[in-house]
């Protein structure tokens, strides 16, 4: 697959929304990106299972350059809650080994996609209601936190998110401010991006259709175009992300899920 002008236009158009969205809701860009990658690749005739599985694979891959260029902002203005990112990485790391390099080579691209409609359906929905939790709810302890940690990595490396999806609710749902857990969110998309990217690559060795400047399910070009793009708009992101009300940040983050949620659940019926 050649990257002429018009893909190289499209892939930085993305590159530079994710950023802007990942450094604001600490999600990553992989929620906006697997969607609109598969519509990239499909359209260029790359199989639709195939397209969804390279989708989620590289859009993950990019969030270990986003994730680096977003924490860093987010710590600047000392949002990040680096106690709870020492916590739940190991987790991470544990149930991102799981997905990328089991059960994602096993399921099909359409169940994949039926998974991530679900769950971003959820999260979606989690942050809408905007249910407030009890004042005396914490965070569980080490153990609890690891599990959590876990549940995360595994979730990620299934969709292709950094997992702000998932880490992001259930840190607000333990009295964590919303602020803080974005940046501590995009502080987390570092270990589960690049643990499932190695997962990515790994079990996509040897996979028949893959367009060339594949490495595994990893389409490089997309990668490196999307990258750069992204984590030079990521900061200003994090800027508005602490300019926002927190209302105002729930009410964007749901909006935009539930609109990925219904195109993947599409794809995934039509596979």
């Amino acid at each position: 697959m050649i990257l002429e002008p018009l893909l190289i236009a499209e892939l930085v158009a993305l590159g530079l929304c994710t950023g802007f969205l990942a450094g604001l809701l600490g999600i990553g860009g992989g929620m906006i990106m697997v969607p609109f990658i598969t519509v990239i690749l499909s359209g260029r005739g790359v199989a639709p299972d195939l397209s969804i599985k390279m989708a989620i694979a590289t859009s993950m891959a990019t969030i270990i350059f986003t994730s680096i260029s977003s924490v860093r902002a987010h710590h600047q203005r000392g949002a990040v809650r680096w106690d709870i990112v020492k916590r739940l990485a190991p987790g991470i790391v544990l149930g991102a080994a799981l997905a990328s390099l089991g059960v994602f080579a096993m399921l099909k691209g359409s169940w994949l996609a039926l998974v991530f409609a679900a769950f971003v359906s959820f999260s979606a929905t989690q942050m809408l209601m905007d249910k407030k939790p009890k004042p005396t709810r914490t965070l569980p302890g080490t153990a609890g936190q690891i599990g959590a940690g876990t549940t995360i990595g595994f979730l990620s490396g299934l969709v292709g998110a950094g997992g702000g999806f998932v880490s992001v609710p259930f840190m607000t749902w333990c009295n964590v401010a919303i602020h803080n857990a974005v940046a501590t969110s995009a502080a987390l998309g570092f270990p589960i991006a690049l643990a499932n990217a190695l997962g990515y690559i790994v079990s996509g060795q040897g996979v028949a259709g893959l367009p060339t400047g594949s490495l595994g399910y990893v389409f490089l070009p997309a990668l490196l175009v999307i990258a750069i793009a992204s984590v030079l708009m990521a900061p200003l992101g994090v800027k508005a992300a602490h300019a926002l009300p927190v209302k105002s940040l729930k009410r964007v983050f749901a909006s935009i899920l539930y609109v990925l949620a219904a195109y993947m659940l599409y794809k995934g019926l039509a596979a």
